[in-house]
This record gives C-alpha cells, sequence and structure tokens, in this order.
C-alpha cells in the first residue's frame, strides 16, 4: 500500500468521524458521560463477545498476543520511568508520562483502523489487544494514576469486575467450548453483531468529543517526551516484541499498529479521578495535553507505519 493509499483508505475514513465528534464537541454541550457510559456497557462488550465468537484467531495465538501486550506496556513503563527520572518528572506529571507513554488508543481509535486495514482480523486482533490491555490499565493503570492517593492495587483490581467487558470475555470461550455459538444470520447473531459494529462509529465520535474538550496550554512543552515515546519509540518496541513471541502475518501487523496508536483517552479519567497535582500542571491537564498531541501527529506516524506494514516490509 502507498502512502496515499494509507493515508485516503484508512486514515482518513477513520479521523472524518472523528472530526465529525469534534465538531458536535465544540458547537454543543454534549454529555460524554452517558455516551461513554453506552459504550462500556453495553456496546464495546457486545463487540468483544460477537468478535470473540467469530475469531479466527487460535487459542495460543491468543495467548501470544496477550503475552505481547504485557511485555510491551511493561517495556514502554520502564523506558518511560527512566526518561521521567532522567528529566525531573515527579507526582502526577510523572504518573501522566508513565500513561501516556504506555497505553494506546488500541480501542476506539485503533479498532477502527484495523478493521479499514485489516478487515475481520484486523478487528479481532485489536479487539484481543483491548482486552489485555483493560486488565493492564485497570490495574497498573489505576495505581500509577492514584501515586499518593488513597486507592490499593487491591481496589483498582476489583474495578475490573465492575466491567461487562470482563464478562463478555470470559463467556465468549465456554459458549465456543459448549458449541453454543448462534449460526450466522441467525436473529441472535445479527442482533448481536449490529450492536457491536455501532461501537466503532460511536467510539470514533467518542473521540472527537473528548478531544473537542482537551485543555492543553503550559503543557506542550513538558508532553513532548511522553510524544516521542509513544510515537516515535514504542513502534520499535512492538516490532521487537512481535518478533521476540513469533508474531507473524496480520496479526503481528495488526498488534504492532495498535501498539503504535496515539495516547489513549482512558488515562485522563483516570487522572480526574486520582489527581493530587503537581508543580502547576494537573494530571489531567498533562494527559489531556499528550492526547491531542499524540492524535494529531498519528497522521503523519500512522500513515508511514500502514504503509510499511501493508506493504509487507516488517513482516
Amino acid at each position: 500500500m502507498s502512502l496515499v493509499a494509507a493515508l485516503t483508505e484508512a486514515i482518513l475514513p477513520v479521523l472524518s468521524i472523528a472530526a465529525i465528534g469534534y465538531v458536535l464537541g465544540r458547537v454543543r454541550d454534549v454529555n460524554v458521560d452517558a455516551i461513554a457510559t453506552v459504550t462500556i456497557y453495553v456496546l464495546l462488550p457486545a463487540l468483544v463477545f460477537h468478535s470473540l465468537l467469530t475469531s479466527p484467531i487460535g487459542e495460543r495465538t491468543a495467548l501470544l498476543v496477550g503475552v505481547g501486550v504485557a511485555a510491551y506496556t511493561l517495556g514502554m513503563l520502564a523506558l518511560a520511568a527512566g526518561v521521567g527520572s532522567a528529566i525531573g518528572e515527579s507526582g502526577a506529571t510523572y504518573g501522566g508520562l508513565l500513561l501516556s507513554s504506555s497505553l494506546p488508543n488500541a480501542g476506539n481509535y485503533g479498532i477502527p483502523l484495523a478493521a479499514f486495514a485489516f478487515g475481520a482480523v484486523g478487528r479481532s486482533t485489536a479487539v484481543l489487544y483491548i482486552v489485555f490491555q483493560s486488565v493492564l490499565m485497570y490495574t497498573i493503570g489505576v495505581s500509577i494514576a492514584s501515586r499518593g492517593g488513597s486507592t490499593s492495587l487491591r481496589e483498582a483490581t476489583l474495578e475490573i469486575f465492575r466491567l461487562p467487558l470482563v464478562y463478555a470475555v470470559a463467556a465468549a470461550p465456554i459458549v465456543r467450548f459448549l458449541g453454543f455459538v448462534p449460526a450466522d444470520g441467525s436473529p441472535s447473531m445479527e442482533a448481536l453483531a449490529l450492536t457491536g459494529d455501532a461501537a466503532i462509529p460511536v467510539m470514533l465520535l467518542l473521540l472527537g468529543i473528548q478531544l473537542a474538550n482537551t485543555t492543553y496550554g503550559t503543557a506542550i512543552r513538558r508532553t513532548t517526551p511522553a510524544f516521542v515515546l509513544k510515537l516515535g519509540v514504542s513502534p520499535v518496541v512492538a516490532v521487537a516484541v512481535a518478533l521476540a513471541l513469533g508474531l507473524d502475518g496480520d496479526i503481528a501487523r495488526v498488534f504492532v499498529l495498535a501498539c503504535a496508536m496515539p495516547t489513549a483517552v482512558t488515562p485522563v479519567l483516570l487522572m480526574i479521578e486520582y489527581d493530587t497535582g503537581s508543580d502547576g500542571i494537573s494530571g489531567p491537564e498533562y494527559v489531556s495535553t499528550a492526547v491531542l498531541l499524540t492524535t494529531l501527529g498519528s497522521v503523519a506516524t500512522l500513515t508511514l507505519l500502514l504503509a510499511a506494514l501493508q506493504s509487507g516490509l516488517l513482516f
């Protein structure tokens, strides 16, 4: 795939929907919490459940993807921690650097892009990615965001079990093992697919609305290390992890693409929940700025990366 094709056939269709959400967020006061609740508790579980029921990805490969997500996340956390210590970051901005650098937006940006670029396998792999990332986000992520706060790792872990996503992940392999998967084209499967498919445009609209509400200013200079780590270093780490685990084909390509996504939006919500402030720049301001800048910068980096991936240059 050429650079122009990667931009026009994969990146721009995804960003155009997010742009509509951005405009909507600028001209209207949209209740993001209500949209997020519907997405988290209805649309995303349906997408995950349907994708896992129909996924062509085998159990061993799925396990390797999970190991890869953990290895990538821990590797980026280690790199960000080293950079943060070297430049003297502390408190909430140090936590913001860790979260901004290690947690890509593999959900409401990554799933649609993977689906546009790699079809059903792309969507299934991206769904697997966010399943494993969610576990890390609501354990390690909450622990980092709450540094200095009152939230324990145990309390953070319990947050996972309040999400329907967990039960969708647990139920899908059981249903497949018992042979209870509804036939393709059946009313129940069509309803599940319709609900899950709705998650993709809604997540993109939500991304645009959240970017419209992002505040930034003095944090731009401070977030430069997070920008470089997320868009410049993370694809290299992702390729190294994929090669080390023996991932190949479209699975490896989507894995690398998911890792190279810009900073996820969820860490902003975590920092809002647990922020204690630091050096005149709040944690939410730091991460929000990182989300905005990396999302804008990703237009160029993801176009280059996607062209390289689809040309077979890397895998």
